[in-house]
């Protein structure tokens, strides 16, 4: 049961890393200034120098930022499953998305498929809209990693960028 916990903690946590590097490449040359959101955290006790709380449920996505006057906000997740499950999104992640999209923010999923080699695809929040809607009213509770790879942007290192997603996002 531990091992399972740990590899559970530890899911995206190389997606996230490539994530930091692109975001830090992006500030380093004036393209876009995005920063991960931490996990909101609930102090329950201090003593001395130790602090123990409890993770609660947080109101964002995991990055946000700007790039040409432009917001940005996204998820990034990772899935070993040859599809996305939706339940991967929290409905307050969905909503989040949603109402950035309608008030003109870039907002988007980056998807990482570890089954297919750690490929990596931007699912802009329109084409998410379409899956979610579908799954609210009973239909299929996932993305195949099939319309992924048919539809939607592969991300990968071009220009010295790491992960290159913000091309998709505003065009840059």
């Amino acid at each position: 049961m531990r091992g399972q916990n740990r590899t559970y903690a530890n899911r995206g946590a190389i997606l996230e890393r490539l994530l930091d590097i692109t975001n830090k490449q992006y500030l380093n040359t004036r393209k876009a200034d995005v920063k991960k959101i931490p996990t909101p955290v609930k102090i329950l006790k201090v003593a001395g120098s130790k602090v123990s709380g409890t993770l609660t449920k947080g109101e964002f996505t995991d990055y946000i930022g700007i790039s040409d006057g432009r917001s940005i906000v996204f998820d990034a997740k990772e899935t070993k499953e040859p599809r996305f499950p939706l339940k991967n999104l929290h409905d307050h992640q969905y909503r989040f998305l949603k109402s950035w999209h309608e008030q003109g923010a870039a907002a988007f999923l980056i998807v990482s498929f570890a089954s297919k080699q750690g490929e990596i695809y931007y699912l802009p929040f329109e084409r998410l809209q379409e899956f979610w809607d579908v799954a609210q009213k009973g239909g299929k509770k996932s993305i195949p990693y099939q319309y992924f790879s048919e539809q939607c942007q592969k991300i990968k290192s071009e220009n010295g960028i790491v992960l290159d997603y913000l091309k998709y996002a505003v065009g840059s």
